[in-house]
This record gives structure tokens, sequence and C-alpha cells, in this order.
């Protein structure tokens, strides 16, 4: 037997060394991520183990599982921690050592495994700790998956079975390596910043985008898990910032970042401009639409409405779907559709065949923003962004709200919306035109102009977004509305960003 996992237990005591703690809120829609030590300790990551073994046996998957862990002080231990449950539920694990996590996705493929478990707590702060889980290339857990893992975990109704076993796969970086270089070289000499923040990435990135015909300037390639310039996440303008800075100090054609484990990529043009990962996914969809008219683009509930409005997307006949934000959810939809790509706003970006296998991958990302200026040899990135019609957005912004009550929050607001909607009230002086509600609300004016307001699935806090294709006068009246009507909740604090 296995002690049942406890909420909450005060670190230096012995229940604490002899107990499992796993705190409820760490099992997010569809990954899970505590706050290490104080959410979760190391025998709760090792219940953690054994209920996701426990989970793969119920849903028939192949015991077999890939696991490997970021670039953090303490993730190794935790991923061992989990190996140790895995085992002992009776699966066998193959640990592919420090990695991306694409490289996990990747080696479900490569080493034909359905199941994986990747211990990263992505670009959250210092401190996190999370597994991204999976028993279906190439998608991920989604709601009702990461529900079941939660209830099997904190009921204590996990099995132990024999037949577990490990086996480590040496080098297994030089074959995800392979897979992305053994391709032509672009024939444009690309002069490319790498900007890793000092995550897991700036082992990887450079090399890369060098084997493919780029000069690589590196950018904080040095691993160090103290993040000593900012959080490798290229959502966050400080990290957006210093690439800009390096752009215009040594005249780089693109400035390409990535985020903690791996799995997104953040663009900024020649010139020093930042462009949102949303428009960088209206450029490609331009791009890949040329090659393949008529294909179906799935796009993020945050991300900006030309992807139905954009001329050339039009003309190529593209399909924009728009769903449920996570990268989960925008994965499944990629396959449920057989889309040819989907677009996070956060910088996720899935390609399917022909591009991709249907999984996110920052460098894969990056090798079709190279591939998309190599087939554009007179424009700069900022030429091809200048094509784009211009809309005024925000960046993320995230006022915090704790995990216990940022579901209730949101849903507040959505039925605050809908009634205001069905009163004929207007909002930042003007009338509803939409309200789109399949993740928060997403609330529409009558010239286009957009606010959302979703619960974060993966800290304590809300998401808000603003754009409007008219003026950034009008973001400020959408931002002040939205604003206005989450300060009727107590519960709302501050944004962790505006602009």
């Amino acid at each position: 037997m296995f002690p049942k996992p406890q909420t909450s237990l005060t670190p230096n005591t012995y229940d604490y060394e002899s107990l499992p703690l796993v705190k409820p809120t760490g099992f997010r829609e569809y990954d899970a991520r505590w706050l290490f030590q104080k959410e979760i300790n190391l025998m709760g990551v090792q219940a953690l183990g054994i209920g996701l073994g426990t989970l793969l046996h119920e849903l028939g998957t192949k015991p077999e599982i890939v696991t490997g862990h970021d670039f953090r002080g303490y993730s190794s231990s935790i991923k061992y921690a989990l190996i140790s449950g895995l085992m002992a539920a009776g699966i066998k694990v193959k640990d592919i050592g420090l990695a991306m996590s694409p490289m996990a996705y990747f080696a479900q493929f490569d080493l034909d495994v359905p199941a994986v478990a990747m211990v990263t707590a992505s670009h959250n702060d210092n401190g996190w700790t999370g597994v991204k889980m999976g028993a279906q290339r190439p998608v991920t857990f989604g709601p009702d998956e990461m529900g079941r893992l939660k209830e099997i975990v904190l009921s204590g109704n996990i099995k132990t079975r024999d037949g577990g076993g490990y086996e480590f796969i040496e080098n297994f970086p030089a074959r995800y390596i392979a897979d992305l270089t053994n391709r032509p070289k672009l024939k444009r000499r690309l002069k490319v910043i790498a900007a890793c923040g000092n995550g897991t990435a700036g082992a990887f990135a450079p090399q890369i985008l060098e084997a493919i015909g780029c000069e690589v300037i590196p950018l904080d390639t040095e691993l160090d898990h103290s993040f000593p310039r900012y959080n490798p996440n290229p959502e966050d303008m400080k990290m957006l910032h210093a690439m800009a800075d390096k752009v215009r100090e040594v005249g780089a054609d693109v400035a390409l970042g990535f985020d903690g484990d791996g799995d997104r990529c953040g663009v900024v043009d020649n010139e020093g401009e930042e462009i949102f990962a949303d428009k960088i996914g209206v450029m490609l969809a331009r791009d890949l639409s040329t090659l393949h008219p008529g294909s179906t683009f799935v796009v993020d509930v945050k991300s900006t409405g030309l992807f139905v409005t954009d001329p050339v997307l039009i003309k190529n006949g593209v399909k924009a779907d728009y769903w449920k934000t996570g990268h989960s959810y925008i994965k499944r939809r990629v396959r449920d559709l057989n889309a040819l790509a989907g677009f996070e706003k956060s910088g996720h970006f899935f390609f399917n065949a022909p591009v991709g296998r249907g999984y996110d991958d920052g460098l894969v990302t990056a090798l079709a923003v190279c591939d998309m200026l190599d087939r554009n040899p007179g424009k700069s990135m900022a030429d091809l962004y200048r094509e784009v019609p211009k809309t005024w957005g925000t960046p993320t912004m995230a006022p915090h709200c704790a995990d216990e009550v940022k579901y209730e929050v949101a849903d507040r607001v959505v039925k605050r919306f809908q009634a205001m909607h069905a009163a004929g009230e207007t909002v930042a002086g003007q009338s509803i035109r939409d309200l789109i509600t399949v993740n928060g609300v997403r609330v529409v004016s009558e010239d286009g102009t957009w606010g959302l307001v979703r619960a974060s699935s993966n800290k304590p806090e809300l998401v808000v977004v603003i754009e409007s294709p008219v003026s950034e006068a009008r973001t400020r009246e959408m931002f002040k509305a939205i604003d206005d009507v989450l300060r009727e909740n107590p519960e709302v604090g501050a944004y962790n960003q505006t602009f």
C-alpha cells in the first residue's frame, strides 16, 4: 500500500517526510503544475507517478512511457521521483534525460512509445514544477484525463504492480536534431538571433539553426537555472525587449526566442519590432496557404481577428477555426479537423504534415519562419509584417486571481456581459456585435474591437487580451470597459503587465 496523499503538510516535520503532499489545484485543465515543496513534495510526485501508471492501465495503453526533464535546479529529482512511481505501477520508462518538451513528444514517435510524461514548469517562475502528459501521440491530456488522474491520485486509489522497468536513452538529443536538420539548407543567408533566456533551448537551438544555414547570434543561451536576466518566456515584454535591442545592435534579419521548455517561439523583426505570436501565425498562414490553398487553421480565442478578415487568407480559401486556449485543446483540435496548423497567441504553434507531426515545437516554428523568409528573398521580416493589415493589440495581461476562485470569477464576468448584451447595453461606447464564449468571453463591438477575459489554465490569474482594427484609442477604451467589469469582483488583483 502507498499512503493517501495529503492536501496540506508543514515542511520540516515528520509528516512532511513521511507522507505524500499533493495540492488539488495543481491538476490543471491540460497539465499539472505545483509550487515545489509548498504544494507538492517528492513523495507526492511519486504518488503522481503511480497514479499516472494506474490511469495508463485503465486506458488500455501499452505500459510504456517516455520521460525527460527541463533545466531547473530541482527538475531531475522530481523526474526520478515520478519514474519511481511509474515503475511501481508496472510501467516501462524510457528516460531521454535533459530535454525540451518537443523532444519528448518526438521520442514518442522515434521510440514508438505511446505515452509521455515531461517534467517541466514551462515558462513559470522558478519554484514551479509540473508534468505535461499524454497517452495518445501527438495529443496530450485534456480535462477528462486530468480530472480522472486527479481523482485517482487524491483518493489514494492507486495500484502498484509488477512489470515496471527503466532504460536511459543515451544521447537522444542527437536523434531529434538530426530529424529537424535532415533537410535542404536555406538558399538565403539569414542572420538570426537565438534567444533562450538561459533556459533548456539554449543547449539545442543555436546548433539546429546553424545546421540549416543560418548565421546565429546567441543571446542568453548559456544554461543557468537561476534565470539571471528574465524568465525564458517569449510572451514576456522583458525578453522581447532584450531581443529587440540585440537586433538593433547586430543588424539581424530576425530574432527567435524560446521559452523554458522549448515548445514556444517568439519573434522580433529586423527593425526591432516585437511581433505578437498571433500576427506571426497570420504571416505563416499566408505563406503556407499559398503552398496549400484551402487549408484549415485552428486559432485560440486570444488571437487576432485577422484570420477571418485578412484578404490574402480569404483569397487562398483559408478556413479559420477559433478554439479554446491551451496547448492540449489546440493540439487535439488540429488533429480532429486535420488542420494544416494551429496557432496560439502564447507562441504554441502546431504544424501537421507535411510541416510537422501535430505537436508544439518552438524549433519547428523557428524553421517555418526561416523558410518563409527564404521563400521571399526580396523581403525582410518587417516587409512581410507591414503587408499584414494593421491592428492595435495588447500583450497577454494577467490580473491575479486565486486558483480556488478564478473559474467562478470568469463565469461571473461571462454572465455579466451576456446580461449587458441581452439588455442592449453598450461596451466601450458601442453595441455588442458578438459574444464568443467557447473559452471565457470574447466581447466584440460594432467596429470589430474586442476584449477577452478567461481563467488561466496554469496559474492563479485571469487572462485579458484586447485588439482593435481601428485605433490604439479604441484598444484603450475597450481595456477600460473590460477592467471596469473585472473590478466588480474583489477577488481580482493587480496585473502582471499592462500596455
